[in-house]
């Protein structure tokens, strides 16, 4: 059984303003790269063999401080980047809703073989990212590896785990710098803990807020 740390990258510019990022290459703000730190510090103590990322910045940056501390080469992954959205990238979900009324029906339908001009279909997208993780889960059988990406390919996982269809309206929260952690054997994800958020509280006490992937609702 391989156990699979999955994780949120931490939080950008973009992400505050509501506004798709996909395979846009935008780096973390101050408080995702604080938010990266913590999350590193809270892994210190797992026995993790490999540590892998999307190779776009956002999530580089948040996995480099976790494989500094396990002294681990960081693996990068285009398979693990995010949904590519096409002409629907770089807009807010305003944006979108006035310029492309229809691409925001059925982005909000979760139509799963809607492609926006020049992106990939939901189905598309989650073939690429639940079989370059099912890959990655074989290759360190029976270890603890730490794989570090998007929004949307833990929307996937979680619904692969929890064999949730694609096109069920969204029942659990996808924070930035969440630590979610699954299992793999058989052929099978299962769900382990979801959403945690803890090593984020500041030192004083107060809980940190994690933005929630898409609506951008606050934890």
């Amino acid at each position: 059984m391989t156990v699979i740390y999955l994780i949120r990258h931490g939080e950008t510019m973009w992400n505050r303003e509501k506004r798709l990022q996909g395979h846009i290459d935008i780096g973390l703000n101050d408080v995702g790269h604080q938010q990266a730190e913590r999350l590193a510090k809270s892994l210190v103590d797992k026995k993790i063999s490999a540590i892998i990322s999307s190779d776009l910045s956002r999530a580089i940056d948040t996995a480099k401080p976790i494989a500094l501390h396990h002294q681990l080469e960081l693996n990068l992954d285009p398979a693990l980047r995010e949904r590519h959205y096409g002409v629907m990238q770089g807009l807010s979900h305003q944006e979108i809703a006035d310029h492309h009324p229809e691409n925001h029906q059925a982005w909000k339908k979760r139509d799963i073989h809607f492609q926006p001009e020049n992106g990939e279909s939901l189905a598309q997208f989650n073939d690429r990212v639940v079989t370059a993780i099912a890959s990655w889960a074989k290759k360190y059988a029976g270890q603890e590896i730490a794989i570090v990406a998007h929004g949307g390919v833990l929307d996937c996982l979680n619904r692969a785990a929890r064999k949730v269809a694609l096109d069920v309206a969204r029942d659990f929260e996808i924070l930035n710098a969440s630590l979610n952690t699954l299992t793999y054997r058989d052929e099978q994800f299962a769900l382990v803990h979801w959403g945690d958020v803890n090593h984020l509280t500041e030192s004083q006490g107060q809980p940190s807020k994690s933005l929630d992937e898409v609506d951008g609702s606050p934890r």
